[in-house]
């Protein structure tokens, strides 16, 4: 189910958690392009877009949008100082040569084992895989940003996935609404519980056997 943009500014917050000064980091679309709000200014980390930005910067205050810098997904974005453009030969080059320390991305899907769906539902019409699979492949640590659920209410977190399948066993992290989950050798392994939600009800909403963390948090 859709996100309020409240719960969207917390799986955000969190994820935020996983990047260090001086990385280089891939922000997909939709929730990942809302990491780069909550990162100090001073880590100097350059957000990499595969559309040709290596230095995007926060989202720009309304009415301050400059219509010709904008992320792979069309939305305004600023860039930092030392920010560089150039072509997606370059930007796909980058990816495949291993220069990102992490990708955010958006799922439909994830199994027990880090099989990643998230580039069509069977039915739709979309231009194709796109960059994601890449990403999702060479990335030096793939998270991924999503509702725990679908508009259904079923489970986007499943014992095996149901749609095409992006990449397999590329996801190292999975933050929601409701948790954080580690993807491990042994399994999934659940780390952090989100306020309001609960233990009882991150299990009845997941769709895969969970392992709990024996330092398992609690996060208001």
């Amino acid at each position: 189910m859709g996100l309020e943009m409240d719960q969207r500014n917390m799986v955000a917050w969190r994820a935020a958690k996983e990047v260090a000064p001086g990385m280089a980091v891939n922000l997909g679309i939709g929730i990942p392009e809302l990491v780069a709000d909550f990162i100090p200014h001073e880590w100097q980390v350059m957000f990499h877009s595969v559309n040709g930005i290596l230095g995007v910067g926060p989202t720009p205050l309304k009415g301050e949008e400059d219509q010709h810098i904008s992320n792979a997904g069309g939305a305004p974005v600023t860039v930092v100082p030392g920010a560089s453009y150039f072509d997606s030969t370059i930007a796909y080059g980058m990816i495949r040569r291993k220069k990102l320390d992490a990708a955010f991305i958006g799922a439909l899907q994830v199994n027990r084992r880090g099989d990643l769906a998230n580039w069509i539902v069977p039915g739709s019409r979309v231009h194709g895989i796109g960059g994601g699979a890449e990403l999702a492949y060479y990335a030096k640590k793939v998270i991924v940003l999503m509702s725990h659920v679908n508009q259904a209410g079923e489970p986007k977190i499943r014992r095996e996935c149901t749609l095409p399948l992006t990449a397999k066993g590329c996801v190292d992290l999975i933050i929601t609404e409701r948790a954080v989950i580690e993807v491990t050798q042994r399994g999934l392994l659940l780390t952090e519980v989100m306020y309001p939600y609960t233990l009882e009800n991150v299990i009845t909403h997941t769709g895969a056997p969970l392992m709990i963390s024996e330092n398992l948090q609690m996060v208001e």
